[in-house]
């Protein structure tokens, strides 16, 4: 799906994204309009701008593809085509759930293959972009750790240790799942017993902490 409030960019990414095989279940150009078909048309991918007027692309990603919570589907996985490089832009549209973020100055041929990128869940970035987002991971782990180790913070169980490292890597609740053989409920518990536990209230926090003890590399 794409979304963009421009109609002639709009259509021409949608065409060009035709031509190069994927199928462009609905487009939209505004906020409100894009959430609203997002959940119509459940795509696997979700190609945001985010200037856009009713509601700003970052609260749209935040709606679609952010954590679902329990009992709810996974949104869309998100690639931002925006014509902003500025880092504040980039670092809110990843905290808001973006897997990837390119600027409108990527050939076609670019836009491709992020897309096929997004799709499997791969972090895409504009070349230097890249180095924003891991330098403020960076800046974040060196301040004092969500949950911490402080005595009466309860030990996580393997099995919520092993969900915890693929949420690190990015994968869905439903990858997931289907990687430990579990239930999609079972994933989505698994989460929010470790939220509970470690005081965290995001997905993003818990990614967050996860990366600080290494458990995406692992």
């Amino acid at each position: 799906m794409v979304v963009d409030d421009h109609p002639m960019w709009r259509d021409a990414v949608a065409r060009d994204l035709g031509e190069a095989g994927f199928e462009v279940v609905a487009t939209a150009g505004d906020g409100p309009q894009a959430v609203r078909r997002a959940r119509a048309v459940r795509p696997d991918v979700l190609v945001l701008d985010l200037n856009l007027p009713g509601l700003p692309g970052a609260e749209v990603c935040r709606r679609l593809a952010g954590d679902p919570g329990p009992g709810a589907e996974p949104g869309p996985r998100v690639l931002v085509l925006s014509a902003s490089g500025e880092q504040e832009d980039v670092l809110e549209a990843v905290k808001a759930g973006a897997t990837g973020y390119l600027v409108k100055s990527a050939s076609a041929g670019e836009l491709a293959e992020a897309v096929r990128r997004t799709a499997v869940g791969d972090p895409v970035f504009t070349p230097g972009l890249a180095g924003l987002v891991l330098g403020e991971y960076r800046r974040l782990a060196a301040g004092p750790p969500p949950g911490g180790d402080a005595p009466g913070v309860p030990r996580l169980t393997e099995r919520e240790t092993e969900v915890l490292r693929l949420v690190a890597k990015g994968l869905t609740y439903r990858q997931i799942a289907d990687r430990l053989v579990i239930s999609h409920r079972t994933v989505q518990n698994h989460v929010q017993n470790t939220l509970g536990k470690l005081q965290l209230h995001s997905r993003v926090e818990l990614v967050r902490y996860a990366i600080e003890r290494g458990l995406d590399t692992e």
